[in-house]
């Protein structure tokens, strides 16, 4: 499919839904662009959640590595 889109003076470029539609592009998707020898390309991009841990969270991962440490101890004294 080729169709014309613009590009704003803030660099904004507006995909037609008809494209959007045939792509599975939804808002707030993230692109990667590139340039190659061809022009412009446009990718998805892949993203992957990231979890911010709570102090609290943290505590817990000490806790489990403690534990760890204490059983590895414990194997090396047999």
């Amino acid at each position: 499919m080729r169709m014309i889109v613009s590009v704003t003076d803030r660099g904004v470029i507006t995909l037609p839904a008809k494209l959007r539609k045939e792509l599975g592009l939804k808002a707030d998707d993230v692109l990667i662009a590139e340039t190659t020898g061809d022009g412009l390309l446009l990718r998805p991009a892949v993203t992957l959640p990231v979890e911010l841990y709570s102090a609290q969270r943290e505590q817990e991962f000490d806790a489990g590595e403690a534990e760890l440490e204490r059983a590895l101890e414990k194997q090396q004294l047999r």
